[in-house]
Formats: structure tokens, C-alpha cells, sequence
């Protein structure tokens, strides 16, 4: 049996947590690093080495993966000062997990090529409980004999994982999903605050929108949340905001008009000027009501 690949995991937020402690369970040799370094105490006590740098962790496995914040911490952790690539082997693999821009992407792209790294961009489609379970879906792009040799690792961690592409595609997928799912929660809350100024009862129409021609996966995850009002987030408003900046500015440099999604961001945005960035993104709901007079 082949000796399983060290690896190496940078960022442990809400999604890193869980999809590196999978890698332990699978039996992967882990070393971990975290800006803050008392987030590594939980995984430090299942077994993983713990490192002070991106380029000391990078210096001692066969795959580093990230799973970061932003553009700027993702530039900042493969090429920047003590950046995994400073420390990275020629041939390494480098994975980043995150929901980034295709312009930063391609920038570490760019330096993984001149530092002789395999780069693959491999964002995650599944909230932190799918993480939990190991049921994400994952969309790489990047060189394809770096991401067969990376199929099993991927496997630890979603129930699908699939090759979109060499360049920059995972992080269009990425972006086209996160689109139609945060335009989604937009389209439901007009319409259940249409539906409730005209006297519909609140759980009953959502019943009956979940189980009709516009039902979907989504629609479905949501509608216990939406029928008790209990918007505790799974992805919250701020973080869809981000998502819908990133997939603006992307869509401004190849000139693709995007008036809906422009108009959707700014609800985003007033939700986070009332204090309600950290709810999740379908209390959209909360906001029409209020402008409806509900």
C-alpha cells in the first residue's frame, strides 16, 4: 500500500477545521499552521504537528492546502514574506480551497509556476456541517496530474470532487454558485413577503413553494430556517456580500453586465449597515418584511 502524502493545512476558520480534522481521521500525516495560533490546539490534540510559518510547514510535506479568508491573506500565505512557496520543494503541490478572486488566483498561479509548484484552485461548494461530514463537493482546476494525485485527498473530504479545467475555471464555478445561490435567498424573500402582506399563512406557503415547480435543494435546506425564523447563519450575509464583490469586479474586467446581482449586493449591503451582517443570508427575508410595513 503507497505511503499516504504529508500535508500540510493553512487556516483554521469555520470550513478549516473540520475538512483538515477529516484528513486526520483518514490517516494523512498533518501539519497545520494558523495566524492565530490557539486555533491549533484542537487539531494539535488529535495528532497534527503544529508550525509558526507558512514556510516551515511547507518545508516538511508533499501538498500544502489552504483555506483562507481573502485575496490579500491568500497572496500573503503561498507568495508572500515566509509564504509556503519560500519553503515548498520543486514538484510540491499546492491546493487553495478558498473562495477567491480568478485575478489574485492567477497572480499565485504565476509565482507557483516560477517556483516549479503544482497549483490547483479547489473552492468547496457545502455549508460547515457538509464539512463536518465529509459530503462537500469540490471544483478544481489546474494542472490534471496534480489533481490525480490528489483525488483520494479530496475524497476525505467531499462525497464529489471534479476537474473543471487548467486555469482559473474552479474559481468561476465558484463564483457562478455562490451567484445563484445568494440572488436566490433575493427572489424568496420578495416573494414569501409578497405572499404574507396578501394573507398567506407564513408556513404553509412555504410548504407549498417547497414543494412545487420552483422547489430546489437550496430552497429546501432553508425552509425549516425560514419557517421558524431562526437565522442563526451557515453562511452569513457579510460573507455573501464578499462573494458578490468578488464576482462584480471579476465581471467589470471582462465586461459581463450584471444588473441583478448589482442590485442584490446593495440589499446585502443595507442588511450589514443595520447590524445584520452576521445573520444568515437568507434573513434577507427580515429586510423586505421591514420595507413592506410587515
Amino acid at each position: 500500500m503507497a505511503e499516504k502524502q504529508k500535508i500540510g493545512w493553512i487556516g483554521l476558520g469555520k470550513m478549516g477545521i473540520p475538512m483538515s480534522q477529516n484528513l486526520v481521521k483518514a490517516g494523512y500525516p498533518l501539519t497545520v499552521y494558523n495566524r492565530t495560533k490557539e486555533k491549533t490546539k484542537e487539531l494539535s490534540d488529535q495528532g497534527a504537528q503544529v508550525e509558526d510559518s507558512p514556510k516551515a510547514l511547507a518545508s516538511q510535506v508533499d501538498v500544502i492546502i489552504s483555506m483562507i479568508s481573502d485575496d490579500p491573506a491568500l497572496e500573503a500565505v503561498s507568495f508572500g514574506a515566509d509564504g509556503a512557496f519560500e519553503g515548498a520543494g520543486s514538484g510540491s503541490i499546492y491546493i487553495d480551497m478558498s473562495t477567491t478572486s480568478p485575478k489574485a488566483s492567477a497572480r499565485v498561479a504565476e509565482a507557483a509556476n516560477k517556483k516549479d509548484i503544482k497549483y490547483l484552485r479547489a473552492p468547496v461548494s457545502g455549508s460547515t456541517a457538509l464539512a463536518t461530514a465529509g459530503t462537500l463537493t469540490i471544483f478544481a482546476s489546474g494542472p490534471k496530474d496534480a489533481y490525480d494525485q490528489c483525488v483520494d485527498i479530496f475524497g476525505s473530504m467531499g462525497q464529489k470532487s471534479l476537474h473543471v479545467g487548467t486555469g482559473e475555471e474552479a474559481r468561476y464555478l465558484k463564483l457562478v454558485l455562490n451567484m445563484m445561490v445568494g440572488l436566490t435567498s433575493a427572489m424568496t424573500a420578495e416573494a414569501l413577503t409578497f405572499g404574507e402582506k396578501g394573507g398567506m399563512d407564513w408556513e404553509q406557503m412555504i410548504d407549498i413553494v417547497n414543494n412545487s415547480v420552483v422547489a430546489s435543494p437550496l430552497v429546501g435546506y432553508k425552509a425549516q430556517m425560514l419557517k421558524d425564523r431562526n437565522y442563526a447563519p451557515a453562511f452569513t450575509i457579510a460573507q455573501m456580500a464578499k462573494d458578490f464583490d468578488i464576482a462584480l469586479d471579476t465581471a467589470k474586467a471582462i465586461d459581463v453586465p450584471m444588473p441583478i446581482t448589482s442590485l442584490v449586493r446593495q440589499f446585502f449591503g443595507t442588511m450589514k449597515a443595520k447590524g445584520k451582517g452576521e445573520l444568515d443570508f437568507f434573513a434577507y427575508v427580515t429586510l423586505l418584511e421591514e420595507l413592506a410595513g410587515i
